[in-house]
């Protein structure tokens, strides 16, 4: 397997620091993981809006785009210390629930911060 490139809201605090413990994890095991803020990615080639890159985690495997939840599956899939937590999370009811999780709670509720940053000019 090619590198799997994550693409993320660099502006977004939370955002950042969850990627940037994704990234130390990543060096350290040797990942094929490589972050890329969407604020300095070519957007077109992800087939992709800026609104619609803002809204959840997007991840690039095999030239094969994968958007929210399921994102985050390849990421801890590729972290020794949360491949169990990917394994986990990957089963039928499980998954179901925390696609739901991230879908209803965590992306919009990140996103709505992020239109308040963007609105006050950070």
């Amino acid at each position: 397997m090619d590198d799997i490139e994550i693409l993320y809201n660099g502006r977004c605090p939370i955002c950042s620091a969850e990627i940037a413990q994704y990234d130390r994890a990543a060096q350290k095991a040797g990942a094929p993981l490589r972050f890329t803020d969407l604020h300095s990615a070519e957007l077109a080639s992800w087939g992709l809006s800026a609104d619609q890159a803002t809204r959840r985690l997007h991840a690039r495997a095999d030239g094969q785009i994968i958007s929210g939840f399921p994102a985050f599956l390849i990421l801890w899939e590729h972290l020794p210390r949360l491949k169990w937590l990917a394994r986990f999370l990957a089963l039928p009811g499980l998954r179901h629930l925390a696609e739901l999780g991230y879908n209803r709670l965590a992306a919009p509720v990140l996103y709505q911060l992020h239109l308040r940053r963007m609105a006050k000019g950070g």
